[in-house]
């Protein structure tokens, strides 16, 4: 049986004037997997990101987003689709508690709007009493409860990765885009991640992961697409991408066969 796919992009190239970041990439992600997109530095992952969220118009390609033709114009648009990321470097509302950073995410899927927010409607009350109450379910979620009321800046790096990830899920997304989120924690921190990400699959999320971490992404991935120079140069299974030549060439080495 095939599997029903989420995300199904192909030939879909970037350039930024002689140099082409992306050359005719594709990439399929099925409904409730966990699929890893690797490779060197300045491969084109990130580029990637940046294109089917909204960030940078693709040069060409053919865009299709559970199963509708799909075209990431706007980050707006692209978030109210269904899909929401995170990005390498923490974007947060630093001086905003972490509780309030979660409950922008949710805003994104409220209808008071200006006149709501002017003249505090019972049902705009409503709405604000059950966006903090999701937002509180979103912190327990990700373990991060008893920081409700710090202000997001004071959080370690590591928590400030997983409350990143609970204002992506506050969006309600179809699909989680995550760029490099292990990247700066500890070990203990990446095994808490690694049990985080699982729980939103078994939860019957979509997950896209860039992650430079080799062990992380070939014990939770479904399947790796690994670009270099800004092509696919091999996809499939992990335990297939870990020993295919030109990976092992590009990116992997021949210590991590």
């Amino acid at each position: 049986m095939m599997e029903r796919l989420l995300l199904d992009v192909a030939n879909v190239s970037k350039c930024f004037g002689g140099v082409h970041a992306l050359d005719s990439v594709g990439l399929k992600v099925p409904h409730g997997s966990i699929v890893g997109l690797i490779g060197p530095n300045g491969a084109g992952k990130t580029t990637f990101f940046n294109v089917i969220t909204g960030l940078y118009p693709a040069d060409s390609g053919i865009f299709l987003f559970d199963g509708k033709s799909y075209v990431p114009e706007s980050v707006s648009e692209v978030t109210q689709s269904g899909l929401a990321r995170t990005f390498q470097n923490i974007r947060l509302f630093g001086e905003m508690s972490v509780l309030e950073n979660v409950m922008v995410g949710c805003h994104c899927r409220s209808s008071a709007g200006v006149l709501g927010a002017i003249f505090r409607f019972p049902s705009t009350k409503r709405e604000e009493r059950s966006i903090r109450d999701k937002s509180l379910q979103l912190l327990a979620y990700v373990g991060l409860s008893e920081y409700a009321a710090m202000e997001a800046r004071n959080l370690s790096y590591g928590h400030q990765r997983r409350l990143e990830i609970a204002r992506a899920l506050a969006t309600e997304p179809k699909l989680l885009a995550l760029d490099e989120p292990a990247a700066g924690m500890n070990a203990t921190e990446k095994l808490e991640l690694r049990e985080l990400l699982l729980r939103i699959r078994a939860d019957g999320k979509t997950i896209l992961l860039i992650e430079h971490d080799v062990s992380l992404v070939m014990g939770i991935c479904d399947s790796l697409t690994v670009l270099d120079y800004g092509k696919v140069i091999a996809s499939g299974k992990p335990a297939d991408v870990r020993v295919h030549p030109e990976v092992i060439r590009a990116y992997l080495g021949q210590g991590a066969v």
